[in-house]
């Protein structure tokens, strides 16, 4: 009998497939955590070539989380929509409706995207046991 594939399995899966149809690149790995009400996605080997040059410099850095948290805001609704069919929570928002969630980028080619969960999960049905 086959184990039912984890909820951060899940959402792995889906983070690759957003990040490859929404910049035409799969990050070479991918960590989903956890942690009470806060999901963090950790996504390695995401920037390209170009972007990491960009981001060696500090105005550079800034233009470049810049565009990825503008990037992110606009274009991440497939992605919060699939974690909450995945996990059965809402992604919070705040007064002004806009949702909470962020994106970091750093200069190796790491991007870490967190969202608020309007609740927890029991832990077992987060690991799949």
């Amino acid at each position: 009998m086959t184990q039912p594939i984890s909820m951060a399995r899940q959402i792995a899966q889906t983070a690759i497939a957003f990040e490859e149809q929404r910049l035409g690149r799969k990050p070479t790995s991918v960590t989903v955590v956890l942690g009470g009400d806060t999901l963090v996605i950790t996504m390695h080997g995401v920037l390209s070539r170009a972007e990491m040059t960009l981001a060696a410099t500090p105005a550079g850095s800034s233009k470049l989380q810049e565009f990825h948290q503008n990037l992110f805001q606009l274009s991440s609704d497939p992605l919060r929509q699939e974690i909450k069919r995945i996990t059965g929570l809402e992604i919070c928002e705040d007064a002004k409706n806009k949702v909470a969630a962020a994106v970091q980028v750093f200069s190796v080619g790491t991007v870490v995207q967190v969202f608020l969960l309007a609740g927890r999960l029991p832990a077992d049905s987060w690991d799949g046991t």
